[in-house]
Parts: C-alpha cells; structure tokens; sequence
C-alpha cells in the first residue's frame, strides 16, 4: 500500500476558505479538460502533421506534459493572443531525440503516457519527477514496455521513478504471439493500479509494426470511462482500436494516427465538481457552461451523482450554449452502499458534500485511490476527522457517516500536495467556519486560478 505522504511545512502559506454567507447563485467557467489535454498533446506527437488544440488547458500536468514531448523533439507553441490554443509540430523525422531528460513532477500522465514513446526514439529516455512522485506506483506500464523489446533501468526503487527507458534496437523484433492469428504484439499487464497503465500503452500501439494486444490481468478494471476515453481519442485520430471490456482484452491495429488539424478541447468535467457540489453544501444555483450532450469524461456521471443526493439538474440553453445547473436547498441526502469504481477521481468533492449527509455513505469501487497523488483514502479520513467528521477506510473505499449538529469546527487542512485534496478542503469551508487551507497552490495542477474561480463561485 502507498504511504500518505505530505510535502507541507509550517512555513507554507494558509488560504482562509471563504465560509457561504448565503445560498450561491453563480455561473462558473471551467477550464478544458486535463484528461483530454494530455490525450490529444501525445496522440498529436504521435501523428506526422500540425494539430492546433483549441481550449488546452493550462495548468502544472499540461505544462509538464508539453515539456516532455519538446524535450523529445516535438514543438508546442501557443498562439501569443491565446495561450490556450496550442499547435503540436512532430518531428519531421518521425522519431523521437533520445539520450534526453524527461521530468514528470508529480503528474501521473506524464509518467505513465510519455514512456510509451520512448519505444520510437533514437536513444535511451531518462525519466525523473517530484519527489513525492517516487511512491507512485510505475511497474505495470514499464513491464509492458519491457514485453515490447525496451529495457528498462532503475535508478531507486524497482517500478517507481526514476529510471532510464532504452528502445529496442529494431521494432521489427518485437516479439509476436499471434493472438487470434492477428499477428498483434501481446501484452499482459496488472493494471489494477490505475487505468493509466492501460491507456500509456494503448496511446503508441499503433505505431507497433504489427499493432498492439493487451490483456490486463487484475479482477477490477479502474476507470474504465478513462480508458473508454482512450479508445475514442484513438480512433479519432484513424486508429483502429475495439475493447473486449467482458474479457479485459483491448486491440489497436497497426497503422498511422493523425488528429484532425483543429481540435477543441471540452472543459473539464470532473474540476467541475467543486463547483457544482458547492451548490449542495451552501445551498443554491450554480451553473456550468458548455457542459457537453455526450462525452468520454468520467465527469459526465457528476450530474446523475449529484441528483440523487438531493440536488435538482437541468441543463438549459442559453444563445446556443449548453449549461449543466445544479440547484439544492442545502440537504444533502447520503447514498448508502455506492459503487464509485467508474469516476473515482471526484470522490473527494463527492466526499466533502457528503460529510453533511443525512444517513451514512459507503463509496466503494475506489481501493486505487491510494495510489494516486498521496493515499487518497487515508487522507480523506484524516482530514475528516481533523474537523470533527466521521470517516473511515474500507479496504475498497470510504465510509463517512452524519455526525450531530455543532460538531464540526475549524482547522488547518493538509493538502499533501494533492488538487483534490484542496478543493475537498474549500468545499468544507464553505459551511464550516475557520477552515484553513495549507498550499492551495497545489490546485495549479489542474486549476491555475482556483482561488479566483472560488471567489467568483461566492460572489
């Protein structure tokens, strides 16, 4: 199990969480999707001509994630009037510089999407990150990598970072088990761990000369949207990927990928979470734009989540935009036994609305969480229990249980360096007086302007 690991220090600075003085009536702008984002920066450098993505986010991980790919040679540059259009330039040699360095920091698609395409480069890729990165676990991608010919070099701890990848002398030597009699290189992978080690592998197998079989090997399947949402950005760009979701099988047949040479990036649905779910802690309307009709995004299941702890949804029209509305008068119904395995990444907004729940909750399906920025499950439980709240772990989730009027009072939250874990904190404080909160700056990874969009949500 990951340890929780906390990077905070007395001398990092505390952000007073704004208490509601009322019920909220706001519109927020969510910036585009950081999933999303990173998706389309690999699949654009993956391709052979310009792709411009239009409503990129900006923030830590796409920072981090445009660094990499022009540490390997491919150009990003933003349009000076708009820094969140970006035009993804491959090399025009078609392979990726090696003998570079490639810094991830702490952000777990750059660490697990960008080794994938040291398999294409010229020489051996070095891969290093934040300190607090090194808990976070590697292995099954870099075992994948090792099954497709790459050796792999550890530098620490065997299946963390950091560590060197070496291509294969030959991609033509990757070994072939002629699944199906598809000829596809064959990989088998745990990765119950995080669907990110399904997704870094499926992103480059189309550039395998014989295509990509992978089977994972795990009972559970995390995020699967998150690896639905690979499979669509694939074959937008002319793969041709198909799952097998039943048997944990995933194909991509070998071929070319290329993105259309104008993309637009939908806004993050699940950083909508905050916002939207403040509406039921202080009571209220807030409303979301350009929230789309259908999508790959785990945060598309926010609405339907939301609605059955009390809250009423619409999506209205307004001059041909599309808003996602959320309105509560502040009772927040629990939801008892509740599978969250398809979007656990909102679990912690889900959880801080659900401290004021009526009857106790038990969110389940999310045991990966412990392996994501810090040990999302102990955190939670932690911070809980600092304002007074009831929580505990459960060896597949979290439950938290209602506790008696005037029992929640004011503290200083640890983040652990981990965005969530801050907007989980200034979502508590908008009904609990006194909540401070240590480095919200950590929310850059995501939100650049959280503090601002937060200010706005409260009017």
């Amino acid at each position: 199990m990951l340890n929780m690991t906390t990077t905070s220090n007395a001398n990092e600075p505390l952000w007073d969480a704004p208490v509601a003085a009322g019920p909220l009536n706001a519109t927020v702008m969510i910036p585009g999707s950081k999933s999303l984002s990173n998706r389309y920066l690999i699949l654009a450098a993956l391709g052979s001509q310009p792709v411009t993505l239009v409503g990129l986010l900006r923030s830590r991980d796409t920072e981090l994630m445009m660094g990499a790919l022009n540490a390997l040679g491919v150009r990003c540059a933003e349009d000076p009037s708009t820094p969140t259009t970006v035009t993804v330039t491959p090399p025009a040699s078609g392979r990726f510089h090696g003998d570079v360095d490639v810094y991830c920091g702490l952000a777990g698609t750059v660490m697990r999407f960008v080794p994938g395409l040291a398999l294409f480069a010229d020489g051996p890729v070095r891969f290093d990150g934040d300190e607090q990165a090194y808990a976070r676990p590697m292995k099954p991608v870099l075992d994948g990598l090792e099954q497709l010919g790459a050796r792999v070099d550890y530098h620490g701890e065997v299946g963390k970072l950091p560590f060197t990848i070496t291509p294969p002398a030959a991609l033509s030597e990757v070994s072939q088990a002629g699944s199906a009699g598809e000829g596809s290189a064959t990989v088998s992978i745990d990765s119950s761990g995080s669907s990110q080690f399904i997704s870094g592998l499926l992103l480059v197998g189309s550039r395998l000369p014989h295509g990509l079989e992978l089977h994972h090997t795990g009972e559970k399947t995390p995020s699967l949207p998150h690896i639905r949402m690979t499979v669509a950005d694939l074959n937008a760009a002319g793969a041709h990927a198909r799952a097998d979701e039943a048997a944990r099988v995933w194909r991509v047949a070998p071929g070319a990928v290329q993105l259309p040479d104008r993309v637009v990036v939908e806004p993050d649905l699940s950083n909508a979470a905050p916002f939207l779910g403040a509406a039921l802690i202080a009571g209220g309307t807030v409303r979301v734009p350009h929230w789309p009709v259908t999508t790959t995004q785990p945060g598309g299941l926010l609405p339907g989540y939301l609605e059955r702890m009390g809250a009423t949804v619409t999506f209205p029209e307004e001059d041909g935009i599309r808003y996602c509305e959320v309105a509560s008068d502040g009772h927040v119904k629990g939801l008892g036994d509740f599978d969250l395995t398809a979007a656990g990444e909102i679990a912690p907004s889900l959880a801080a609305v659900l401290v004021f729940g009526d009857v106790p909750t038990d969110l389940v399906g999310i045991g990966h969480l412990r392996g994501h920025e810090t040990n999302r499950l102990q955190a939670l439980v932690t911070e809980i229990t600092r304002v007074g709240g009831k929580a505990s772990e459960l060896p597949d989730g979290l439950r938290i249980e209602p506790v008696p009027a005037g029992t929640l009072h004011s503290a200083d939250m640890e983040t652990y360096a981990d965005h969530r874990m801050a907007t989980f904190a200034a979502m508590l404080g908008l009904k609990i007086p006194g909540i401070r909160v240590r480095n919200v700056a950590t929310t850059r990874k995501t939100l650049p302007d959280f503090t601002g969009m937060w200010t706005t949500l409260l009017g």
